[in-house]
């Protein structure tokens, strides 16, 4: 009983700390026309879901999001309140949940290797995070999809270098601090190579 309690405690301390990352990479800002800014809060999402995994990833996710929704400014450039979730991010934001999912699946469906992270960060964090926020940014401003995506691609060369950031710092995190990502048997957390 007290084995899981302390698990279920490290768990918490985790998605805290992630949620927390996530808010804070959001004070790291650019802001675009169209109504979405280019913001390193991805990268916390990258993160999250490579370290925490699918299961842990999107709580650290939807604790910001929660936070947002009660009016913290939590989100890219101090906002906050529901009105970010009827806007042209509010796709992205979703995108961010499951995202993080994919993210987690992809990473952690074997031994956490740099090719397996890196397509973990570009699936999930880029095409899944772009496949619903693009949608609903057309939607929400009225614009055609096809202009929409294109206008998104602004964001590409951002969102690659914040994948091979992800990639770099986990493979890092994972050498210098093993725990941190988890229950995980001793010899399915280790970086490799291959």
């Amino acid at each position: 009983m007290s084995s899981s309690r302390t698990e279920l405690g490290r768990d918490l301390a985790r998605i805290a700390v992630f949620a927390a990352l996530i808010v804070v990479l959001g004070t790291v800002t650019v802001p675009l026309p169209g109504g979405v800014p280019i913001t390193a809060q991805t990268l916390g999402v990258m993160l999250a879901g490579t370290v925490l995994g699918p299961r842990r990833a999107p709580l650290a996710v939807l604790v910001v999001l929660v936070l947002s929704a009660i009016g913290l400014p939590v989100l890219a450039g101090g906002r906050g309140g529901l009105g970010v979730f009827a806007g042209p991010t509010a796709g992205y934001l979703l995108g961010w949940v499951v995202g993080s999912i994919v993210i987690g699946l992809i990473v952690r469906a074997s031994r956490i290797t740099w090719w397996r992270t890196a397509v973990g960060t570009v699936v999930g964090g880029i095409l899944i995070v772009y496949a619903f926020g693009i949608p609903v940014q057309a939607l929400v401003l009225g614009v055609d999809l096809v202009p929409t995506a294109l206008s998104s691609l602004a964001f590409l060369p951002g969102d690659l270098l914040k994948a091979a950031a992800a990639t770099a710092l986990t493979l890092a995190l994972l050498r210098a601090y093993p725990p941190a990502f988890g229950r995980r048997p001793a010899g399915a957390v280790r970086a490799r190579a291959a």
